[in-house]
C-alpha cells in the first residue's frame, strides 16, 4: 500500500506521512509474533479506511472483508481469464500434437510401405539375378 507523502515547504524533502508509518520500529532481524504483526496491519489498515473517509462498522473482520472483496473479486476475475486463456492455448496445443502424432503415424506407414517394395524388389533382382547367372 502506498504511504501517504508530503512536501516540507521550508526544506522542499519529501516526508512520509503517518499511514506509511508502523505505529512500533521494528529493527532488523527482530522477531516478531504474527498474532501482534497482523493487529498491527489491521490498525493500520483501520486508520486508512478512516482517513479515507471510510467508517468502519466496529467490527475489525466486517471492515477489512468489505474493504478487500472487491480486490479478491477483481482478482479472482483476472484469474479465471488467464485460466481460460491458457486452456484455450492447451487445447490448441494438444491439437497441433494430436496432428503430428497423426503425421508421424503416416510417415511410419510410407516408409514400411517403401521398405516392403525395396525387399521385394530387391528379391525379384535375386532371382533375376540368379536365373541368369547360371552356366548352362
Amino acid at each position: 500500500m502506498a504511504a501517504a507523502r508530503s512536501v516540507n515547504a521550508e526544506s522542499g524533502r519529501e516526508e512520509k506521512g503517518p499511514e506509511g508509518s508502523c505505529p512500533e520500529s521494528v529493527t532488523p532481524g527482530a522477531t516478531i509474533p504474527r498474532v501482534k504483526l497482523l493487529d498491527t496491519l489491521v490498525d493500520t489498515f483501520l486508520q486508512k479506511l478512516v482517513a479515507a473517509g471510510r467508517r468502519p462498522s466496529g467490527i475489525p473482520e466486517e471492515d477489512v472483508r468489505s474493504a478487500l472483496m472487491p480486490y479478491f473479486l477483481q482478482q479472482r476475475d483476472a484469474l479465471q481469464r488467464r485460466v481460460h486463456r491458457q486452456e484455450a492455448e492447451n487445447r490448441q496445443l494438444a491439437e497441433a500434437v494430436r496432428a503430428g502424432r497423426g503425421r508421424v503415424q503416416e510417415l511410419q506407414r510410407e516408409g514400411k510401405a517403401r521398405q516392403q517394395a525395396w525387399q521385394a524388389l530387391h528379391r525379384e533382382q535375386k532371382e533375376l539375378v540368379g536365373v541368369l547367372g547360371e552356366p548352362e
